[in-house]
């Protein structure tokens, strides 16, 4: 019970975040690029690869791995807004646009991931 509790705690934190940063963000998205999405499915990738070489999880007992990962950073992406803004283009007729934020979206969020793994070696 202490975990779903943990997790329901990180989810609403890291949902807060997303709005908060997308709101933000929609304020620089040109040509209708979800650029919300896209830099907070980056922050993600890279908050979770810090998180994962430092081996934060090996060294507390608490269950913090289950708010911080599962919580707070799978409240905080949003590979499901991802999905409907590709099928969205794609539906449209927005061809290029569409393959392009498919293609750059997993470009970062490997970048991201791996630029978290370094940055903490």
């Amino acid at each position: 019970m202490k975990e779903i509790l943990m997790v329901g705690a990180g989810g609403f934190i890291g949902a807060s975040l997303r709005f908060i940063t997308s709101a933000w963000l929609a304020q620089f998205t040109r040509f209708g690029f979800p650029l919300g999405t896209f830099t907070v499915n980056f922050m993600g990738c890279l908050l979770l690869g810090i998180w994962i070489s430092l081996g934060v999880e090996n060294k507390t007992t608490l269950p913090i791995g289950e708010f911080a990962v599962v919580g707070v950073l799978g409240g905080f992406t949003t590979f499901s807004a991802f999905g409907l803004e590709t099928y969205q283009f794609l539906k449209g007729g927005d061809l290029k646009m569409g393959f392009f934020y498919l293609a750059s979206s997993f470009v970062v969020a490997v970048a991201g991931v791996t630029l978290g793994i370094m940055i903490t070696k």
